[in-house]
């Protein structure tokens, strides 16, 4: 019979630095995985968007030269824009309420204050499979924070001309994955693609709340 050699300190020191080396490099690639897999997914099927205002109101849509392709402004075909409430378009998470760029100085009592810069005011909502949709210059404080998961038609904030905005309106953007996309809504396409040229289109709002189609 021969007899074990005891291990000494140095050589079980050594051999659990090697076990947890292993373990750490096997925990960063599953950390690693779990952020790029998901990246690395097709997006899923379109939300079933509603324009971001209230149940049988009708906006007109419109871009102009310059404005950036798919960029949706909304103007309400009667009565003030100034403070008409800002819908949810969808069920979904938000990511971004806060402040877009600065303020400027333009309120309902000083509607051609000082602009700001980028969107003001502004909400970014996560819809789940890379689908987002995102709300600008917003009149105060947006109603909603992240992490707070929103309802279809829930109110987020109020129509404003906070930001770099040159009369009160909705600015509203859809993005796919990393890329804006025409938006659409009630299941239609807006009609608002390039902006190579000025024009509008009229639509009513669908977005009737959680149980609407």
């Amino acid at each position: 019979m021969t007899p074990g050699h005891p291990t000494s300190p140095r050589a079980r020191r050594n051999r659990l630095l090697r076990v947890g080396l292993v373990l750490g490099a096997v925990g960063a690639v599953v950390a690693v995985a779990a952020v790029v897999v998901p990246l690395l997914l097709p997006p899923g099927p379109r939300p079933s968007f509603q324009l971001p205002v209230a149940c049988g109101e009708t906006w007109q849509l419109g871009t102009y030269p310059g404005h950036d392709d798919y960029d949706v402004d909304l103007f309400p075909t009667e009565g003030e824009a100034w403070g008409r409430p800002v819908l949810a378009s969808d069920a979904g998470t938000v990511t971004e309420a806060g402040i877009n760029g600065s303020l400027g100085g333009r309120t309902p009592d000083d509607p051609d204050g000082p602009r700001g810069r980028g969107g003001g005011y502004w909400v970014k909502i996560d819809h789940g499979g890379k689908w987002e949709t995102q709300y600008l210059h917003l009149l105060e404080p947006p109603l909603v924070r992240v992490g707070q998961r929103v309802a279809r038609g829930e109110q987020i904030g109020r129509v404003g001309s906070t930001g770099n905005s040159g009369a009160p309106h909705l600015h509203y953007e859809q993005h796919r994955g990393w890329q804006k996309v025409e938006a659409h809504f009630d299941g239609s396409p807006s009609g608002i693609t390039h902006d190579d040229t000025e024009y509008t289109v009229t639509r009513t709002s669908n977005n009737c709340g959680p149980g609407a189609p």
